[in-house]
């Protein structure tokens, strides 16, 4: 097979499957992250490299993302899902991906707890939640625009707003402690000037700004005695 028709293949977007429209192909949609919508189609021959660096079929550019972090494959009459020992793991419906596993239709492949791909079967009738559901907060680093279960945060954050959150999210779930958020929110103020009810305030006033799109969730999570964290849906 030629390889750039290859190619082609995985990086064209897929059109929208109807309801009762049966697929010829399987396919990979991003249910989560900047991109998400993105899809990628996936033949019997081929085989899809997820991973950091920009030669991957489907790149995440996400330092919590290994360079090359996991692949799909299709082996023994099924598709397969492998993590390539990358730091922050691989996970399949919620359970961790140990070497190889098989894939079903449907299932939720996570990328280092970061990216949601979902897994459509060929044959299979592709749901419209795949593209109508984007639970969650995700951003788009380039253009510093933050969607909230696919509602776009508007007017934009402020810059010390989007520092705050930016931070929260290349944490990765871990804990961003106070002196953190003032090297990375206030750097010209080198430490010096920053209080801690200031702190407090942008921390309350970002926690508005993201009800404003869905006011039932706790994004930001205060850990007490260190600092703030992310917990994304």
């Amino acid at each position: 097979m030629n390889e750039s028709s290859v190619t082609e293949d995985l990086i064209a977007p897929e059109p929208p499957t109807r309801p009762g429209h049966q697929r010829e192909s399987a396919m990979i949609i991003l249910r989560h992250g900047a991109d998400a919508g993105r899809r990628w189609s996936l033949h019997r021959e081929d085989e899809l490299l997820i991973g950091r660096q920009d030669e991957c079929d489907i790149a995440l550019p996400d330092r919590q993302v290994s360079r090359s972090h996991a692949r799909i494959f299709w082996e023994n009459d099924n598709y397969h899902i492998e993590d390539l020992k990358s730091k922050n793991g691989t996970h399949l419906n919620g359970e961790e991906v140990n070497g190889v596993a098989r894939l079903e239709d449907g299932d939720e492949i996570q990328i280092a707890l970061r990216f949601k791909l979902a897994f459509v079967d060929a044959g299979a009738t592709a749901p419209l939640t795949l593209d109508d559901e984007l639970p969650g907060l995700r951003l788009d680093m380039e253009t510093r625009q933050v969607w909230v279960n696919n509602k776009l945060i508007d007017p934009p954050l402020s810059l010390h707003q989007y520092r705050l959150l930016h931070a929260l999210w290349e944490s990765g779930g871990g804990v961003v402690t106070r002196e953190a958020i003032i090297n990375i929110v206030w750097p010209e103020a080198s430490g010096e000037g920053v209080s801690e009810q200031a702190i407090d305030a942008l921390v309350r006033r970002l926690r508005e700004r993201i009800d404003e799109c869905d006011a039932e969730y706790r994004y930001i999570v205060t850990v007490r005695g260190h600092g703030f964290r992310l917990d994304n849906r």
